[in-house]
């Protein structure tokens, strides 16, 4: 006899979802995985200022000096034999006429690159977060191609997740005359506005340049343990106002069925322990967008939700201005892949100008990509109930399918 259901007994809301995010339809994942999506934190594993370090030192707290002057350390020209060989894996996958939603190490394999790409990689999880490649020939390829090879390479780094409410894996970067002003409605990478200071719902961003603007557009990185540096020596009020867990996040709509439009979180997280190693350390953690703190109004104005009281409001002007103090520029050319890590880094974007229609040049074009690394591939160890899902954060809106279209729609 089947043992009688206890109707008692309270469900685990975290394994709830765990079991929920095993349930894939292979029909419309075809490679069995779901982006997990954006979610709450679990509010039990934030840690109260006093946990937070007074100073951090290491890889991953720099300074821009560090690197503005020595290029070789930051900066990877793609060689001759590099390219032949990315070149011979995409013209493989063409071949097997498989989806382009469903590239991965196997069957879009670099046995030559591939040290190297876990060198890199290593070096983005727990270094200094960032690299710059150079001279991925974008021309010669052609977008379909260029797609693929770029996509081929993400796959060595972590797992593709849906970038909106679209389902949109290979994302477009791209003026498409949208209103920035609008911030409730829309999101900022659709327009020419420059974006503050932020880090995407994912692991790693890349970005490939296929055509750049007339004036601007430029990218800046900042280190984030670097910041927290900085407000923990000239503003400790400041630093312990963001691990508290009294910042509201706009969703923007891409929201699936029973989920709130907004998720109230931290901007500064420890690391939960590591299960293994009691004693390994707990990183601090950052996730912020400030167009995603400032767009909720809508609701705040009708009592839902607390508005940004003036404490917040210098905090949020103060993390930008503290970020813009230690920023390293770049300059992105055709061809140029930038890969950076979102848990403890910031990135920015300058505003810009396209070309005029007269002119016949392309507007600026960004292919970008959301990577996850989940936690037991040697990602952080996030406070987050899907920390060890392969395809965990980005945005996923009930069974919205995954697309890697090629151009921004």
């Amino acid at each position: 006899m089947a043992p009688a259901v206890d109707v008692e007994t309270p469900v685990d809301p975290v394994q709830g979802l765990k079991t929920k995010a095993k349930q894939v339809d292979r029909s419309i994942f075809p490679d069995g995985l779901k982006t997990t999506g954006q979610h709450p934190p679990l509010y039990d594993k934030i840690y109260p200022y006093s946990a937070f370090p007074k100073r951090i030192e290491g890889p991953t707290e720099w300074k821009a000096e560090d690197y503005a002057n020595n290029p070789e350390r930051w900066v990877h020209q793609f060689s001759e034999d590099e390219l032949a060989e990315i070149s011979k894996a995409t013209d493989r996958f063409i071949e097997l006429g498989l989806p382009l939603t469903g590239i991965n190490k196997d069957n879009f394999q670099l046995p030559g690159l591939e040290p190297s790409l876990t060198t890199m990689r290593r070096e983005l999880l727990n270094g200094k977060g960032f690299i710059l490649y150079k001279g991925f020939p974008v021309h010669e390829w052609g977008i379909h191609k260029s797609a693929i090879a770029y996509m081929g390479l993400g796959s060595y780094l972590g797992y593709p997740v849906s970038q909106n409410g679209h389902g949109h894996i290979l994302g477009h970067v791209k003026d498409l005359g949208e209103d920035s002003t609008q911030i409730d409605k829309v999101r900022i990478y659709r327009t020419n506005a420059r974006q503050f200071f932020h880090a995407d719902d994912c692991d790693i961003v890349g970005l490939l340049c296929i055509a750049k603007a007339e004036f601007g557009g430029e990218s800046d990185v900042a280190s984030i343990h670097n910041v927290w540096n900085i407000l923990q020596e000239e503003r400790p009020d400041v630093a312990e106002l963001l691990t508290k867990p009294i910042w509201y996040f706009d969703r923007k709509g891409e929201v699936s069925q029973g989920e709130d439009p907004y998720i109230r979180a931290a901007v500064f997280y420890l690391e939960t322990p590591d299960p293994a190693n009691p004693e390994r350390e707990q990183r601090v953690y950052c996730k912020w967008d400030p167009y995603f703190v400032r767009s909720l109004t809508r609701f705040s104005d009708k009592g839902i939700i607390p508005p940004l009281s003036p404490e917040q409001e210098e905090a949020i002007k103060l993390l930008e201005a503290t970020c813009e103090r230690v920023k390293l520029h770049m300059i992105l050319d055709i061809g140029d892949i930038q890969f950076v890590a979102n848990t403890h880094t910031l990135h920015a974007r300058t505003a810009y100008r396209d070309f005029g229609p007269d002119s016949g040049k392309p507007r600026r074009h960004l292919l970008r990509l959301w990577l996850s690394v989940p936690q037991d591939e040697g990602g952080w160890r996030l406070p987050f109930w899907d920390s060890d899902e392969k395809k965990r954060g980005g945005i996923q809106v009930d069974d919205t399918p995954p697309v890697a279209r090629l151009d921004a729609d």
